[in-house]
């Protein structure tokens, strides 16, 4: 089989051992003008079982190939053509290297793939408008018909905005021509996040077992990131010193590094959370510093639980039993961590810190909320300092 494409064609190779393969074929010229036969294996059979999935894998490899071609106006580049390109150089980076990480790497691609090349995919670059696209948003919704969450809407338009600054850095738009920038998005919140008072902790931890009780409690009480939290290893606990080592995340168990620097920060270690640290390590049949603190025994310790199973088949039912009707995700916790230091009336400093967020315009505005109790002392100080406590006519009263 093969199928010619400008400046190329995919055929599929046979081979004496193994799976046939793809592979694109094309010309290039040397410095010294001498044309050469160039081929990239763009992967197995196996892997891509039919020509439209072998094409679509190709796509970024054949833009690449005619990086200098589509620079020029009246050369076709299409969204679809603009995506796998993406796809295939920024989102394929490792994250040593600087790459995204594989979490983001992975939404991206999905929303990439199951919002943006549908619909714009046969359009040329050249052709997107800004109202089209705002129009577009506005009139996105689930597959069950239900309209997408602004914050949602609101990052597949950064999403996009990214794509055509792609596009431009590789000079297939002239600068200024991102005509997604001037799209408006409200990322405003249909709902106010969930936050656990520290009589629901309590409530939920009386009614988890072992493992989950000492996970849930860890979280609740260092903020740490779902996917922070069960990329540990016995060897980032660093009983001595009293503090944690957050090293890795793990997403879809795949491990990789934090979110950000400041992510990397050691968490500081309370005696009675390292207390019950140490009695897990004891009970755990899987306590070795290579090991992960919540190891899963269904894999028999290769990968920590899985996030979503627990949350949905432990933590939600636990909090169902303890009388607690909140919604409850695994950043609920986080959120009760940093509500809770706010209350208590920390230092703003030590509550980014601890929440390690690289400033703290994200501490107080997305992750901290004001308890109701605190807010009516607050007015009340108000009020107090405006009429007498002892109910005395004030001096306007008297004269």
């Amino acid at each position: 089989m093969r199928v010619r494409y400008q400046r190329g064609y995919l055929r599929l190779g046979q081979r004496k051992t193994g799976p046939d393969r793809w592979e694109f074929l094309w010309w290039d010229s040397e410095p010294s003008g001498v044309r050469v036969r160039r081929k990239a294996v763009i992967g197995t059979i196996l892997q891509y079982p039919n020509l439209e999935n072998a094409w679509r894998a190709s796509n970024g490899l054949r833009v690449s190939i005619n990086e200098t071609r589509n620079r020029q106006r009246e050369q076709t580049l299409t969204v679809a053509d603009l995506v796998d390109h993406y796809i295939a150089t920024e989102l394929a980076t490792a994250q040593a290297d600087g790459g995204k990480s594989h979490a983001t790497k992975t939404v991206y691609s999905d929303f990439l793939m199951r919002w943006v090349r549908p619909t714009w995919g046969s359009l040329n670059i050249r052709n997107v408008r800004t109202i089209a696209v705002e129009n577009w948003l506005r009139k996105l919704a689930c597959a069950n018909g239900n309209p997408l969450a602004p914050s949602t809407k609101a990052k597949i338009r950064s999403l996009m905005s990214v794509l055509f600054n792609h596009a431009i850095r590789h000079e297939w738009l002239e600068q200024g021509r991102n005509p997604v920038l001037l799209v408006r998005q409200s990322a405003k919140r249909q709902r106010i996040p969930e936050w656990l008072e520290p009589e629901e902790l309590s409530a939920l931890l009386s009614q988890l077992d072992r493992c989950f009780r000492v996970m849930v409690f860890l979280d609740a009480v260092t903020g740490l990131r779902r996917s922070e939290l069960l990329a540990l290893k016995w060897g980032d606990i660093e009983f001595e010193s009293q503090q944690i080592k957050v090293q890795r995340s793990i997403y879809g168990n795949v491990v990789g590094n934090c979110k950000t620097e400041a992510s990397k920060k050691p968490v500081p270690m309370d005696p009675i959370l390292a207390a019950e640290l140490w009695a897990w390590k004891q009970d755990t049949p899987y306590s070795q510093r290579h090991d992960w603190v919540f190891a899963s025994p269904r894999t028999k310790g290769r990968n920590p639980y899985w996030p979503d199973i627990i949350l949905s088949r432990v933590i939600r039912p636990a909090a169902t039993r303890a009388g607690i009707q909140k919604h409850i995700g695994w950043h609920t916790f986080r959120h009760s961590f940093s509500t809770i230091l706010i209350a208590n009336g920390e230092n703003v400093k030590v509550v980014q810190e601890l929440m390690r967020h690289s400033n703290c315009r994200c501490t107080l505005e997305i992750y901290s909320q004001a308890q109701i109790q605190a807010k009516r002392d607050a007015q009340h100080r108000v009020i107090e300092m405006i009429i007498p406590r002892n109910g005395e006519a004030t001096d306007a009263e008297e004269r």
